[in-house]
């Protein structure tokens, strides 16, 4: 699943980040590809805008399903859209895992799939979990202006949280329902299941799955994507 109806607006740019061009072709495009090309992804679901002028406009050559719905107002809206989707029009089993990228996470690679699958499929992790790396920078907090230094944050412990994250589609759409009719803000999957008392696996992924946020970041993914094609 891939929560894809958000503007983006940090990147100033005339459309979506996902749509934005990336070695001739665009961000979402990228980002689907890293689905369709893995032998054990049996198809994609995007969440888009209801009034998405450019999805329409791509072509995508696939030998497996590629979905649409209508994604919501926040992406925890997006993401429980196209859970129901699945669920109710695919009629999916309850205990089929699902995974939930970024849209704008084009460099996924295909290891990092793998390192999921195996974490959690294969040894039979039933809580799900989420790639991840550890936090190797000192970690400062602003002050309330966001101008000066407040305190440095202790790191030890600390990781940033990557995409995809991985669960089993009833246990996922649950904890969403019981965290959105509890008013509870979700930024990403995993905090669904913290919000029940229950922890996800964090599995160290590559530190090239970058998530597009700034134009900066567009000229580091054509890096990581072109290295690749050169490996």
């Amino acid at each position: 699943m891939i929560p894809a109806a958000g503007v983006g607006k940090r990147m100033q740019a005339d459309r979506p980040k996902q749509y934005l061009s990336l070695l001739g072709k665009t961000v979402i495009e990228h980002t689907i590809d890293c689905f369709l090309q893995h032998s054990d992804i049996t198809g994609v679901v995007l969440s888009l805008s209801s009034d998405d002028p450019y999805w329409a406009n791509l072509t995508i050559s696939a030998d497996k399903p590629v979905h649409t719905v209508i994604g919501g107002k926040e992406r925890s809206d997006s993401v429980y859209n196209a859970l129901q989707f699945l669920d109710d029009e695919l009629q999916l089993a309850s205990d089929s895992w699902v995974m939930v990228h970024d849209a704008a996470r084009p460099c996924l690679s295909q290891q990092d799939i793998d390192k999921l699958i195996n974490a959690l499929v294969v040894n039979d992790n039933s809580i799900g979990g989420i790639l991840a790396s550890p936090v190797r920078d000192t970690m400062k907090r602003a002050t309330t202006d966001g101008m000066s230094i407040a305190n440095t944050e202790d790191r030890d412990g600390l990781w940033h949280a990557l995409t995809p994250q991985m669960f089993q589609l009833g246990l996922l759409r649950e904890a969403l329902q019981q965290s959105l009719d509890a008013g509870i803000a979700i930024t990403d999957d995993a905090s669904a299941f913290e919000n029940r008392g229950v922890s996800p696996r964090l599995i160290e992924g590559d530190a090239s799955n970058i998530k597009i946020t700034k134009p900066s970041d567009l000229a580091l993914a054509a890096f990581f994507l072109s290295m690749r094609d050169a490996s």
